[in-house]
Parts: structure tokens; C-alpha cells; sequence
């Protein structure tokens, strides 16, 4: 008799349980809805307004004066036969290229001069996925689903909430998403170089030459930091900076 009274017990907890699974389920799509709705905190030195609001805060090098008419880099690039944009509508479609000889020699070559400082600075190499799940991107500020959205969703019928990433940040992010680091191994640097992929919706300008193209490769910094004095995430952002100067003053390049 008492075993029966516990199974039937049994029975009526599991019955509660399914009618409070159902309303956790949705409180809890109800919050993550709300929860995507909060922006990120933006930086205290951020002007607040447009395009005309923003400063200048420093420029490094000089701009080379010169007696002719400088080319582009699209039309030097043509002219070399190492970049080709053109008449790719029948092979790859809108806002694509290729890149032959010396100009895939020189993508390579920027790629791992800048692998080579960051590792020599204790950066963690990383290789990540190219699809990742829509909650990843949430987590970065993304939302795959918005219209028009810059991000590219593979055939849902064949593949469930998958998405092709538009920097290699969201792939690190979803390396550390749900697990915690030991405090003393922080902060964490990676350095990733990956294919990005962006839909690149209509601005109403149509964009020259290489930029706002649909595929490029980037290398990218990631840093992971405490939080514990409110300051370390800004320290990283400046150290990030400083490197960004160093790598463009080595090459030669004025920037600001």
C-alpha cells in the first residue's frame, strides 16, 4: 500500500511538473525577449548624436602630397591584374572579387605579419566555426532574424538555426558563452583569423572597390577580462588600440 501511494504521488508531481515546464518556458521567452531589447552600455566618451558630432582625436603620419593624380586601389589593382571585380555577376554575384598573384601573396602576408606581433605580444591563437547558432549572435548584439538583417541564415528546412558568422568575435564569444574562467588566468587575449561573411543590406550608395563586399577575411582581437575595479575592459580596449598603431605605423601607413 505504501508503495502505491508513493507511485501515485509520483504520478501527480510529474503532472505539476509538466504544467510548470510549460510556464518556464514561456517566462523565460518572454524575458530573453524583453532582455534583447536593453542595449549595451556605450562608452562615456562616445559623443551622443550623428556622423557631425564625432572628434578627432589623433592623426599619425602625414599624407602623401603627390604631382599626379593618384589611382585607387581598385584601378591599381585592375591595372596589375592582382584584384578583379568586374563582370563577376554570372560567377559570384554583386559586391565580390577576386584576388590573383601578388594581391593574394600580399592578403597573405598582412594576415600573418599580424599574426606574428599579436603571438609575439601572448595573444591565443584560435580557429573558429563559420556557423554558429542564432543565440550566439544575440549574445554579441546581433539579431540574425531583424529585416533586412547583414547576416546570412542557411536554408532552415535543411539546417536549424544556423548562420553563416560576419567576424570571427562571435565564434570566440561562443567559445567562452556558458562556462566560467579562473580569475588569475585573465585577461584573456585571442587573436583568430577567419573568413567573414555579410549580407551588407542597401545603404542607397553604391560602394567602390573593396569595401562593403560580401566576404573578406579579417584578423581579429578578442579580449576577456575581470571586473572587478570597473576599469580592466577599458585598459584591454586601450592595449588593443596601441597595437592596432603599432601594426599600421610599422607598415608605413598614415591613419588617424
Amino acid at each position: 500500500p505504501e508503495l502505491a501511494v508513493l507511485r501515485e504521488r509520483g504520478r501527480s508531481l510529474r503532472g505539476q511538473l509538466r504544467a510548470l515546464e510549460a510556464e518556464e518556458s514561456d517566462l523565460e521567452q518572454r524575458f530573453y525577449l524583453g532582455a534583447l531589447q536593453l542595449p549595451n552600455r556605450t562608452h562615456p566618451a562616445v559623443p551622443v548624436g550623428d556622423q557631425s558630432q564625432a572628434r578627432l582625436l589623433e592623426v599619425v603620419g602625414e599624407k602623401p602630397v603627390f604631382d599626379f593624380k593618384p589611382k585607387g586601389h581598385l584601378e591599381l589593382g585592375e591595372g596589375l591584374d592582382i584584384i578583379r571585380q568586374r563582370r563577376l555577376s554570372h560567377v559570384s554575384g554583386h559586391r565580390s572579387y577576386y584576388l590573383c598573384g601578388a594581391g593574394a601573396l600580399l592578403q597573405h602576408a598582412l594576415v600573418t605579419f599580424t599574426l606574428r606581433k599579436l603571438l609575439s605580444k601572448g595573444f591565443l591563437p584560435m580557429t573558429v566555426p563559420d556557423l554558429l547558432r542564432g543565440a550566439v549572435f544575440e549574445g554579441c548584439g546581433v539579431q540574425p532574424s531583424t529585416t533586412p538583417s547583414q547576416v546570412y541564415t542557411i536554408d532552415p528546412a535543411r539546417f536549424e538555426d544556423l548562420c553563416l558568422a560576419g567576424t570571427s568575435e562571435v565564434g570566440i564569444a561562443g567559445y567562452f558563452m556558458d562556462h566560467a574562467v579562473q580569475l588569475q588566468d585573465l585577461p584573456v587575449r585571442v587573436v583568430c583569423s577567419s573568413t567573414c561573411y555579410r549580407a551588407e543590406t542597401d545603404t542607397g550608395r553604391e560602394p567602390w572597390g573593396l569595401y562593403r563586399v560580401h566576404q573578406f577575411t579579417k584578423v581579429e582581437m578578442f579580449g576577456v577580462t575581470a571586473a572587478d575595479r570597473g576599469t580592466e575592459s577599458e585598459e584591454l580596449l586601450d592595449e588593443f588600440l596601441g597595437l592596432q598603431k603599432e601594426i599600421f605605423s610599422e607598415l608605413g601607413l598614415h591613419y588617424r
